[in-house]
């Protein structure tokens, strides 16, 4: 296919973007829109309706004024002359009266002059008094009527009472056009109003889209979100500020990882490198000499595994998916006690006081437990007192505080705000095995918890070295 080709039907394909604040806009007048085109026609047919029932009513009451006169009373023609007093009695406003003689001829013309129909000539020479015939709709100049026809009776005559109607409809129809104009305005004052309300309310999600697209394109998440307030908006906002905080610090954490795993890890692969280039002339060596090199190329590639295992529990540490549970605190250390009881031969007791139960990932408060024993039978290697655990909650409401006690160096004080950094190791224990990761990661397990570490010189010689649970140090 044709790049040309390709790129139209990829145009074609390509959907249609709306803007939040259009559709938000749009909808708002929409919705406006139909709820005022309801309103006005509703509004009008019922006024109409009434109007018109209104009407009706008022000439249908004057005719049937009109028949219980003319049943009561022996009435001529001569008495509804407009001369004749009391005839404004059956002339109510825009009502017409004319009268016919016996023969249904025009005694007394109405104003204007109403025609006389074959219906209306028979009425005028009826014998029986009130009897009707009713027109609808009679042209009478450039205005439409309604026209009833009374028998006086006898023979006598009749009496046409017409009422105007075209001005009604004159009067319904200007109300049609101002209802038509109004709903007209308050659809385009619904449209302005929602564009404003849309883009006043989008504002912020323009600002947060905007530096959501600025991390996508640059890469860069120290970008300060500008969205504030408190509303649905501003959470979104202040989540969107906090999760690019902490990615940011996870991006940080884990360059800063790289870069000192990479300067711990040059010195034992130098020395591996520098041992197996000499197993080439192995054979040229003494075989004390020989000895030596396969010794330092087995503690080197000890030291290798541990420090890249300590690396692995590190880096899992941070992103760990261990379901947290209901763990006790004074069983892990048991059980972190015993299997270092049998590793090293030392003494190492454990001692519980108060509620030791918390929530927490046991995978991970074992392995930060471990490395503080681990830790004190290194330092306290020929020591002949037992290193001690204790477990003791809460010290505060919600704290659980774990000691590991040994009789070692002790710490200096310049190494005591610095033991738990990664890969450092004080001057005095840098001939020692060991990467500098183990206390590093006590630090994490205790951050994740809600804790923190701490370390002290212990009264009469060693360190106590620990970590809480729940709260602070």
């Amino acid at each position: 296919m044709a790049p040309g080709r390709l790129g139209r039907l990829t145009a074609r394909r390509r959907p249609h973007l709306v803007s939040l604040r259009t559709t938000f806009a749009v909808s708002f007048a929409a919705v406006t829109a139909a709820v005022t085109v309801l309103v006005g026609i509703l509004s009008y047919g019922a006024a109409a309706r009434l109007v018109r029932v209104d009407q009706q009513s008022v000439f249908n009451e004057v005719v049937q004024d009109l028949r219980n006169e003319v049943r009561e009373n022996r009435m001529t023609p001569g008495d509804f002359s407009s001369s004749a007093p009391g005839h404004d009695l059956v002339r109510p406003a825009r009502t017409d009266v004319q009268v016919l003689g016996p023969d249904g001829g025009i005694l007394d013309p109405g104003s204007p002059g109403l025609p006389v129909t074959d219906a209306d000539r028979t009425v005028a020479g009826a014998a029986v008094a009130g009897r009707v015939a009713e027109h609808k709709d009679v042209d009478v100049g450039d205005d439409v009527y309604r026209v009833a026809t009374v028998a006086l009776g006898g023979g006598r005559g009749a009496v046409q009472v017409a009422q105007e109607f075209s001005d009604t409809e004159d009067l319904l129809r200007a109300l049609q056009r101002w209802t038509l104009l109004l709903m007209i305005a308050v659809v385009t004052a619904a449209g302005l109003f929602g564009w404003w309300l849309a883009r006043r309310i989008t504002r912020r999600l323009i600002l947060l889209t905007t530096a959501a697209e600025d991390v996508a394109r640059t890469r860069r998440l120290g970008i300060q979100v500008p969205v504030a307030g408190h509303d649905e908006v501003g959470r979104l906002g202040r989540a969107f500020d906090r999760m690019l905080g902490r990615l940011a610090q996870s991006e940080e954490d884990q360059r800063r990882l790289v870069q000192d795993a990479g300067h711990e890890l040059r010195t034992p692969l130098t020395s591996l490198r520098t041992n197996i280039s000499l197993l080439r002339r192995i054979d040229e060596l003494p075989p004390g000499t020989r000895e030596e090199l396969v010794a330092d190329l087995g503690q080197e590639a000890r030291e290798l595994t541990d420090l890249v295992n300590e690396l692995v529990d590190l880096a899992a540490g941070q992103s760990d998916t261990e379901p947290p549970q209901r763990v006790d605190l004074a069983d892990i250390a048991e059980d972190v006690a015993g299997l270092a009881r049998r590793r090293s031969g030392r003494r190492i007791t454990v001692r519980a006081s108060g509620d030791t139960t918390t929530d927490g990932r046991p995978g991970m408060l074992t392995r930060a437990v471990s490395n503080l024993v681990e830790n004190a039978v290194k330092f306290d290697r020929d020591g002949s007192a037992p290193i001690e655990i204790t477990v003791t909650g809460p010290a505060r409401p919600g704290t659980i505080r774990v000691e590991v006690l040994d009789r070692g160096p002790g710490i200096a004080d310049d190494d005591l705000l610095r033991v738990f950094d990664r890969f450092y190791r004080a001057a005095d224990a840098r001939s020692l095995p060991g990467s500098g990761l183990g206390l590093s990661i006590v630090r994490e397990v205790a951050l994740a918890h809600g804790g923190a570490p701490f370390a002290l010189r212990r009264d009469g010689g060693g360190a106590v070295i620990g970590f809480t649970v729940g709260g602070g140090a």
